[in-house]
């Protein structure tokens, strides 16, 4: 990264950091998209049961990871001025929290996860498939979290291409993985859509080797040490991290906990309904690979230009960032409104599920423009480090607008399953609007803080 004085250096910049953000998240997301899209092709309970998993999985992976993301402003503002010492503390710290959140969160699957689908009452072989797929998940999750943290290190630095040539390398080894052990291929177990799991974790300690060599061997990263002499456990840079983090894990846990309250809701309905459900989300998930990936060079670029204290710089990242991602969500969301059918006939081979997945579709252009304006004045904020107020803001909106919402109008009107769909497009909108007003509080803060030091 350096800095830029003009609009349109400002908007090569994004791009440059933007395109293989964007590449590795829709690498990311595509191994759950083979997840899906086989096991929605082998049995359609299964594809409801990688639903079911997916949804307990999503909110626990995104909240904690939210908490290693911290990693990425941090080092941004610190390398931003110009300590390389204090980078390099940061990431070792984020390891040692990785390590440790890892152990808590396959201490309590090992507890409670029987326990919590037994709960939701589902059929059986919906059950076998949701259980077996997240035991299948979790021997990946102390390389996923490790890899999150050296990744996070990496965007901090601006060389966002390396992350995506390793995603790039490693997604034939997942799709392959998927085909033999979900359909049984070249002796394999046939293992359903529970085999998609298995091939997850296998995956992701692919990538985390690739990524520990680059960070050993290759420039600039290697100069950090960040290998070197991981022995012992730092509480106050710890600390740090979690200060920031926790905030921005709990905002992202809110948004992904209640899509998963929304699936364990939906879980109530058919299994034609959970499916169409789960089908339409992934569809508009892979979608928001955009935004989500704006957002990320975003957080990484203002958190830059504060810690180089260049404030109207941050300023002009923050809309321009914002701006482009309504756009492709508008865009994008228009394509999917048009071609519905077409695109549910990917997922699956049922007419029954093509045709409900097709009506959940057509409240995807609202929601897109909704949840990519949310999303980058969340990133604009963490680069300012100001989360707090942002955390509190989207508990509202989430479990304040969109659950109850959604849950009125599905339960107590004609419209069904479609209501969740208003109701999380409605909260994701108040949401945006929020966040967006607090962004602007705090430029004006400093903005007004700049001309009294002047003065």
């Amino acid at each position: 990264m350096h800095q830029t004085n003009t609009t349109l250096e400002k908007i090569k910049q994004i791009t440059i950091l933007l395109l293989p953000i964007l590449i590795t998240q829709l690498g990311m997301f595509s191994m759950v998209f083979f997840n899906t899209i086989m096991s929605g092709k082998y049995h359609s309970s299964d594809l409801a049961g990688v639903a079911i998993g997916t949804s307990i999985w999503n909110p626990i992976f995104t909240g904690l990871s939210g908490i290693l993301i911290a990693v990425s402003p941090l080092a941004a503002q610190k390398f931003g001025e110009k300590k390389t010492e204090d980078v390099a503390s940061i990431v070792k710290n984020g390891i040692h929290l990785a390590i440790v959140i890892a152990i808590i969160v396959l201490s309590a699957g090992y507890l409670f996860l029987d326990e919590l689908l037994l709960f939701m009452s589902l059929e059986q072989h919906v059950h076998h498939t949701a259980y077996h797929y997240l035991i299948g998940l979790s021997f990946g999750i102390l390389p996923l979290f490790l890899f999150n943290v050296l990744r996070s290190f990496i965007y901090a630095l601006g060389k966002t291409r390396i992350i995506m040539v390793i995603l790039l390398m490693a997604l034939p080894i997942n799709l392959v993985l998927n085909y033999v052990l979900i359909f049984g291929a070249f002796g394999f177990p046939e293992l359903g859509g529970a085999g998609g799991g298995y091939a997850t974790a296998v995956t992701y300690w692919c990538i985390l080797a690739m990524t520990l060599l680059v960070i050993i061997k290759q420039e600039p990263f290697s100069r950090f040490k960040i290998m070197n002499n991981l022995r012992g456990f730092d509480p106050k840079g710890s600390a740090e991290i979690l200060k920031i983090g926790v905030p921005m894990g709990l905002s992202t846990f809110f948004e992904t906990s209640m899509f998963a309250a929304v699936t364990i809701l939906i879980s109530k309905f058919s299994i034609t309904t959970i499916a169409s459900y789960q089908t339409a989300l992934n569809i508009v998930s892979f979608l928001y690979m955009i935004p989500i990936s704006v957002s990320m060079a975003l957080t990484v670029l203002v958190g830059f230009e504060v810690g180089a204290k260049r404030y109207n710089d941050a300023r002009i990242y923050s809309w321009l960032g914002i701006s482009m991602a309504m756009l492709v969500a508008l865009f994008t969301g228009l394509l999917v409104v048009l071609f519905r059918e077409q695109v549910a006939g990917f997922y699956s081979n049922e007419p029954a599920v093509i045709s409900l997945t097709g009506s959940f579709l057509i409240y995807a252009l609202f929601f897109q423009v909704s949840d990519a304006l949310q999303v980058t004045a969340l990133a604009a904020l963490r680069g300012y480090k100001d989360v707090n107020i942002a955390f509190v803001i989207t508990l509202i909106a989430y479990w304040g607008v969109c659950l109850p919402l959604g849950y009125f109008l599905s339960h107590y009107t004609e419209m069904g399953a479609t209501g969740y769909w208003i109701g999380l497009t409605a909260g994701l909108l108040a949401a945006g609007i929020a966040l967006m007003g607090r962004l602007l509080l705090i430029q004006k803060r400093l903005k007004m803080g700049i001309r009294q030091s002047h003065a």
